[in-house]
């Protein structure tokens, strides 16, 4: 992928967030479980609301059909899920 089109296409993550610590680490178990790629991850402010839990679970654009299906299968406890602009810079901390 070219510098030029990776400025100008934006990946999507969607953050999976809850009311609490544990029901995360629940979801991260099933997850883990069923072989579908997340990762714990600080929720960005801009997201977080009202909720009083800052922790929640980072899954890739690619990923989020299958965390779906499982979840509608499983049944775990969580808030939401919040599609974002991905906040990754790969160039972070490149000095060369």
């Amino acid at each position: 992928m070219t510098e030029e089109k990776r400025r100008t296409e934006k990946d999507r993550n969607y953050y999976i967030l809850f009311e609490n610590y544990t029901h995360g680490l629940a979801l991260d178990k099933i997850l883990k479980e069923e072989g579908i790629p997340a990762r714990i991850a600080p929720t960005p402010r801009s997201i977080q609301g009202e909720l009083s839990c800052g922790m929640s679970l980072l899954v890739l654009e690619k990923d989020i059909a299958a965390v779906r299906e499982c979840i509608e299968r499983r049944k775990p406890k969580y808030y939401s899920i919040v599609e974002m602009e991905c906040q990754i810079n790969p160039n972070r901390n490149v000095f060369c």
